[in-house]
């Protein structure tokens, strides 16, 4: 909420004006100016740095690199190809293109979560009541209620307790996802186990060879070399443990291996990925084929995010069923033996 970094969807409109103006010949400083004048506070300064940048003959490329926190990463990355291959506008207008794929395949992760969500929150509310009047009511014969729902927690304070066990439950889940995406401590060198989790796994990796995919196939068309493309593909991926083996493959290009002995070299990628890379060599097509195998791997993509989403849904639900029948077995026996003592017979003293 409060990163400076151009939201997506700023992204992918600033990539459509900016490249349909460069089509069309008009001034690349006014242009920018233009951008400087609408937005949020970070946006209007990121336009002004790259407005001041193109003043002073910088390119757009350097003016991203020395201010990352402001322009996405991809971003920085093929506004660099395009550059370097005199294609900045067409770059910019897949660049939009794509944004807006990752736009709508977000949106539709979330709309397919939101019902179970909704539920979710609607049941820690009614468990949340519960606990309040746990508190506020009296029996007839005095003292407290009787702790139908085996927390301990009772009126007021702890409703406040049982929000601060949720918050620390999901508080929990949120930072293992943040450690991994932000490769905390190197977690993202776990991803090969991650990948061996049947269904789940090689939905991630497809998301993950997608961008990779897409990335090389612009990079190839806009006439960068291998060393270049591959580096910028991995980069793309956002993940620290692609990026690390860059290193491996630009070795393996430089002594002589094709691209995809090259992407071998890696140990990254699927054999069959592989093997589709190393025909559209043999093809002498490697622009043409790779853009082919990226949008093939953008149809792949979305049915991964779709399985992931109703994956996410199916837990959501699970859980909210699992509470819920805890809750009715618990109330349930808590009910049942206030029956029996009941029907015991009152014994006379002795």
């Amino acid at each position: 909420m409060f990163s400076k970094r151009m939201k997506l969807s700023t992204s992918a409109k600033f990539c459509h004006r900016f490249g349909t103006g460069l089509k069309a010949g008009a001034d690349i400083i006014r242009l920018l100016d233009s951008e400087a004048s609408h937005g949020s506070n970070n946006e209007r300064h990121a336009m002004r740095l790259l407005s001041q940048g193109a003043r002073e003959g910088e390119h757009l490329s350097r003016v991203m690199e020395a201010n990352p926190a402001y322009f996405p990463r991809l971003m920085t990355a093929m506004t660099k190809v395009g550059e370097a291959t005199g294609r900045l506008e067409r770059t910019l207008l897949m660049l939009s293109d794509h944004f807006q794929h990752q736009i709508t395949t977000r949106r539709m992760f979330i709309a397919s979560i939101t019902m179970p969500a909704i539920q979710l929150v609607l049941g820690i509310g009614v468990i949340s009541i519960l606990i309040y009047l746990m508190g506020i009511l009296t029996p007839a014969g005095g003292g407290q209620m009787t702790d139908i729902l085996g927390f301990g927690l009772r009126g007021g304070e702890g409703v406040l307790w049982f929000w601060l066990y949720v918050a620390i439950f999901f508080g929990a889940i949120a930072m293992f996802f943040g450690a991994f995406i932000y490769n905390v401590g190197g977690v993202q060198n776990l991803a090969p186990l991650l990948y061996m989790i049947p269904k789940i796994g090689p939905a991630i990796q497809t998301i993950t060879i997608s961008r990779f995919c897409w990335t090389m196939a612009l990079s190839l068309d806009a006439g960068l070399d291998p060393i270049r493309a591959i580096h910028l593909s991995l980069d793309s991926t956002d993940s620290d443990y692609y990026r690390s083996a860059a290193k491996d493959a630009e070795a393996a290009i430089r002594a002589g291996a094709t691209l995809a002995g090259a992407m071998e070299a890696t140990s990254l990628f699927p054999r069959d990925f592989i093997a589709r890379v190393e025909i559209a060599e043999h093809s002498g097509t490697d622009a043409e084929s790779m853009t082919y195998l990226a949008n093939e791997y953008d149809e792949r993509a979305r049915s991964a995010i779709r399985f992931l989403a109703g994956f996410a849904a199916l837990l959501i639900r699970l859980a909210i069923m699992v509470i819920f029948i805890f809750f009715i077995f618990r109330i349930a026996k808590v009910y049942l033996g206030a029956l029996s003592g009941a029907s015991e017979p009152i014994l006379p003293r002795r």
